[in-house]
């Protein structure tokens, strides 16, 4: 996987190429399927939503595949580029639900915020820690082209960050995170797919 693959992928960006159809549907934003890989082939996955249900993913032969792996709260600190799962507090600060932590190569990926799909009112914020003060967790100060957003990252919150990974890590129990496309009959279409490593649990 190139760096441009990782990049598109944390963003939540669609990929140049593919047919006319393909880049039609990803014009449209995409959607997130979570839950455990059950079974895959060449060209579907067949996986458990983690409301029970079940459905099928097509597998084109370019999907980009990556792991999330744990971090530690110590790589979270002034500088570092990061992101975060969001929401709002009545305060105007945000409560992160999860961090990531992009390696050096990923800096300025998906930069700044944009509504999410985790909670009421839920946004995922890319930028750089400007700020950050340890008292019952951190809150820090991520800034971006154009603003800046205060979050509270309580100490029980997930961490991960990012690998370059291949179709070997789509084995039955994974759990994974999906970004697809829909097609008119219902049907999903795999752009990216995020594997938890070692058992974990894509938080985001």
């Amino acid at each position: 996987m190139n760096r441009r693959t990782i990049l598109a992928f944390a963003a939540g960006l669609p990929l140049a190429g593919g047919l006319p159809a393909a880049l039609r549907a990803q014009s449209a934003p995409p959607v997130r399927l979570r839950g455990t890989l059950d079974a895959v082939s060449a060209d579907e996955l067949q996986m458990t939503l983690r409301d029970g249900s079940r459905t099928a993913v097509k597998l084109p032969a370019d999907v980009h595949v990556i792991w999330l792996t744990e971090a530690e709260p110590g790589d979270i600190k002034v500088g570092s580029y990061v992101g975060t799962a969001a929401i709002p507090q009545p305060d105007g600060t945000l409560k992160a639900l999860e961090m990531q932590v992009f390696p050096p190569s990923m800096r300025g990926v998906g930069e700044g915020t944009r509504p999410w799909d985790t909670g009421a009112g839920s946004s995922m914020t890319n930028g750089t820690v400007g700020s950050l003060v340890k008292a019952n967790g951190r809150m820090i100060t991520i800034t971006y082209h154009g603003g800046e957003k205060r979050v509270l990252v309580p100490d029980n919150v997930p961490i991960v960050t990012y690998e370059p990974a291949d179709r070997t890590a789509l084995t039955p129990g994974a759990h994974i995170l999906i970004s697809a496309t829909q097609a008119d009959d219902g049907t999903f279409t795999a752009v990216r797919i995020a594997v938890g490593k070692n058992g974990l649990v894509p938080p985001m």
